[in-house]
């Protein structure tokens, strides 16, 4: 019994989280909330619940889909998809951030080779400056392409300052 509830729990869940385009689809066909709330049979609060991320019943679901003239199966092939996508551009911005890093390492193992087969310390001085300016660059490929703050930080950092769990 519990496990079917268990299962049941999340298949919602997993539609739920499918459905978070309804607001996008809703204006797309220029509709209120009032009158998506007619044409489903759900109520207007219900409606503003689902667009604003909430748990929403598997009937309710059912019922939007119906009304887009959509299956929740095409739903979750569209959030399928979207997924790939995004993980295939983290993949790739991954990649790219370790071809920067093996370019680097290149790049400074010639500088050091030259620094140390130099007697003069103008080859440590240029050393210094090429390490220094690829820390630069790599720390602003880093930021500009991983997400260093993203949702979970902040809400650790709210749960840590208003003890909140």
């Amino acid at each position: 019994m519990h496990r079917a509830k268990y299962e049941t729990q999340n298949i919602m869940d997993s539609n739920t989280s499918n459905l978070r385009d309804i607001k996008k689809m809703r204006l797309e066909r220029h509709w209120s909330q009032e009158q998506l709330a007619d044409m489903s049979g759900l109520s207007i609060r219900t409606i503003q619940r689902i667009e604003n991320g909430e748990n929403a019943s598997l009937e309710s679901l059912k019922a939007l889909a119906s009304v887009f003239e959509i299956n929740i199966s095409d739903i979750d092939k569209k959030e399928e998809l979207a997924q790939i996508r995004k993980e295939e551009k983290y993949v790739q911005t991954v990649k790219g951030f370790y071809k920067l890093l093996a370019l680097a390492i290149l790049n400074l193992a010639f500088f050091l080779f030259i620094a140390i087969s130099e007697s003069d310390s103008e080859g440590w001085w240029l050393f210094l400056y090429m390490l220094i300016a690829w820390i630069f660059f790599l720390g602003i490929y880093a930021f500009g392409s991983f997400e260093f703050f993203g949702k979970d930080w902040e809400k650790k950092l709210i749960e840590k300052k208003f003890r909140k769990k």
